[in-house]
């Protein structure tokens, strides 16, 4: 099981490869709202952490055959940046949906970059079996110890740069960040409500966490929040753990936050990252408390962009 010292000791391992992510106020969401810009990483997403903590804790493992993973393109970005750093080769399955914007940042830090499956979970089945039939070191986007708990060095540095949080807004997918974050702020303080949000199109740990069946649509806005998740995941019961609250926002919703987030404050955010902004936006979550959103990542592709914003 995870502990508080598992997300200190990551922190120690890739503090000389990352730089900490600053906080902005948010006054238009609310007087006591504040974001953690985690899309100025040199990747522009949070998944630099999780990525360079596993490979780092198993670089000798990790040179022996190479490593895989399957990505919607975040994770694959930051395995592959890690691995380029300490020369080990590296293949990304992805996709065929996946961003344009994403597949050729993969392919820019020399990794093997394989295009399978209409969605996520096709391209997770696949890497598993890289892993199985050419020895592989795999490493989960999310069901993998050292990732959830490089994803947990987030919420060390937040509790460090926002004194008297009380709540934290963060997008769910396979739930690597929430479960890392959550197991790290529960441990300092358990009071401080921690708030997962998914888009309708991407439910998965909602259905787990509710006993829900609802639908998945692989063209969602939030593609890093897309596919299943493993069976015995050791996010899903770490969600049950520190999750208090999970929330469900719209394709519009999310479309709206992405144009607002330019507007307002200039940055260009994937659709994944917009979910706590479209959740206070819509009044699911109060803004009354102060609240840090988990801004992952700004990765989306010029073309969605700029038709979002022009017919918004």
């Amino acid at each position: 099981m995870l502990k508080l010292i598992d997300i200190i000791s990551a922190r120690q391992r890739i503090a000389p490869y990352i730089l900490t992510t600053p906080i902005e106020p948010s006054p238009e969401l609310g007087s006591r709202v504040y974001m953690k810009l985690e899309n100025v990483h040199i990747l522009h997403s949070f998944k630099i952490r999780g990525a360079l903590n596993a490979i780092l804790a198993q670089q000798r493992r990790a040179r022996y055959n190479g490593v895989v993973t399957s990505s919607a393109g975040n994770h694959g970005l930051g395995l592959v940046y890690a691995a380029s750093l300490l020369g080990i080769e590296a293949t990304v399955v992805m996709p065929e949906h996946a961003p344009q914007r994403k597949i050729d940042g993969v392919k820019q830090y020399g990794a093997n970059v394989v295009l399978h499956g209409r969605i996520y979970d096709d391209a997770e089945l696949y890497a598993r079996q890289l892993e199985k039939n050419e020895d592989k070191l795999f490493v989960s986007p999310y069901n993998d110890p050292y990732v959830v708990a490089g994803q947990g060095t987030i919420a060390l540095e937040l509790i460090e740069q926002l004194a008297g949080v009380e709540q934290i807004l963060i997008p769910v997918g396979g739930g690597g960040l929430i479960s890392g974050v959550g197991l790290a702020i529960k441990a300092i303080d358990p009071d401080i409500k921690i708030t997962g949000v998914q888009s309708e199109a991407t439910p998965a740990m909602y259905n787990y966490l509710n006993g829900t069946d609802l639908s998945q649509d692989p063209s969602t806005l939030a593609d890093g929040l897309s596919g299943d998740i493993e069976a015995g995941s050791i996010t899903i019961d770490l969600c049950r753990e520190v999750c208090d609250e999970l929330l469900l926002v719209s394709e519009d919703d999310l479309a709206s936050a992405i144009q607002w987030m330019f507007r307002v404050h200039g940055w260009v955010i994937e659709g994944s990252a917009a979910c706590g902004i479209a959740a206070l936006q819509t009044s699911i979550v109060s803004s009354d408390a102060k609240t840090a959103l988990i801004i992952t990542g700004g990765n989306i592709d010029a073309d969605t962009f700029l038709r979002l914003m022009i017919t918004r």
